[in-house]
């Protein structure tokens, strides 16, 4: 028999009101020689399916004969948002923490949310590094997320391969709109702060499979495999830009149409002062608001969703770092 194995195990996440168990399956590949452990899961939120497709297409393309070390795979990290296509919980089931992503390490006796980080955390605070994959929306360029100053986690980020890498700020050196998101609960940070190196892949798309995305974090799986030594080989060097994660994202003033400027590209540098787009008043045809950016960075999201309520993000503009 090969020493080489995959074996899979129905794990309970947490107990839904009428006593029906809420349960997942992780998945454990184990070489047949010594090595690292990764921890990779997908649809943390439900609706962003191309990272639970990601691990399907990476489950058939592994070379397990080839493998030094364990993977530990979870592709659908929240079977509850899952269901519901969604983002968060409902109300009814956790209205305290209805976002799984701000919670993180859990807590084994908290809200629905906080049980089912802390039936995972145990598999993932074992592992030597953490991918936690993400698709985001279609109007978002494909880019990884670390924390900055984690180089560990950097190399993670390189090895992935998007063209984008965001460094996030995280703790004391983060801004308030950070805190005031709790994003000291995403895993990514519970994992650094727990010493284990985690990269937040953001593929874009959700909803629906799309080819590009998904074979961007298969090809993106396998080269932190290689990184890591988990398979032979290195991953391939390409030229990548890295820039500071931007949360003071353009919102939208008021109600409206949103009709983004049409000579705009992904991926390009805009300037302060740059012209996204404009919101207008669907039924007067008044303009409510010239969308703009505030600063010199690169845009690397823009809504193509036409109906938007004041607070909406319009456009995300990231400050660069490297180039």
């Amino acid at each position: 028999m090969s020493p080489e194995t995959h074996t899979d195990e129905e794990v309970t996440l947490a107990r839904l009101p009428s006593g029906v168990a809420l349960t997942t399956t992780v998945h454990t590949y184990s070489g047949s020689a010594d090595g690292p452990t990764l921890y990779v899961q997908a649809a943390q939120h439900g609706r962003e399916i191309n990272g639970t497709e990601t691990l399907r297409r990476f489950h058939d393309r592994l070379p397990l004969e080839s493998l030094s070390g364990t993977i530990v795979a979870v592709p659908v990290a929240n079977p509850l948002t899952f269901d519901r296509v969604s983002y968060t919980a409902p109300e009814q089931f956790d209205s305290v923490n209805p976002n799984m992503n701000r919670v993180w390490p859990g807590d084994a006796d908290g809200s629905l949310h906080q049980r089912m980080a802390a039936r995972l955390w145990g598999f993932a605070v074992r592992a030597d590094a953490i991918v936690d994959l993400h698709t985001g929306s279609p109007d978002l360029l494909p880019h990884v997320v670390y924390r900055e100053g984690d180089e560990r986690a950097r190399d993670l980020a390189k090895a992935f391969g998007t063209d984008i890498l965001l460094s996030e700020e995280a703790g004391e050196d983060a801004p308030e709109e950070w805190h005031r998101r709790d994003f000291a609960g995403k895993l990514r940070v519970a994992a650094a702060e727990a010493g284990v190196p985690a990269i937040t892949p953001e593929l874009a798309h959700s909803k629906q499979i799309v080819e590009g995305a998904v074979e961007t974090g298969v090809d993106g799986l396998l080269n932190v495999c290689r990184s890591l030594g988990l398979l032979p080989g290195n991953a391939p060097r390409r030229e990548q830009t890295v820039a500071r994660n931007h949360l003071g994202q353009v919102t939208a003033d008021d109600s409206g149409l949103f009709r983004p400027a049409p000579t705009l590209e992904f991926g390009k540098i805009v300037s302060a002062g740059t012209e996204l787009g404009t919101v207008y008043d669907p039924t007067t045809y008044e303009v409510l608001q010239t969308a703009t950016a505030d600063r010199k960075g690169l845009l690397y999201s823009l809504t193509q969703e036409a109906t938007v309520t004041a607070g909406d993000k319009l456009a995300s503009v990231a400050l660069v770092r490297e180039q």
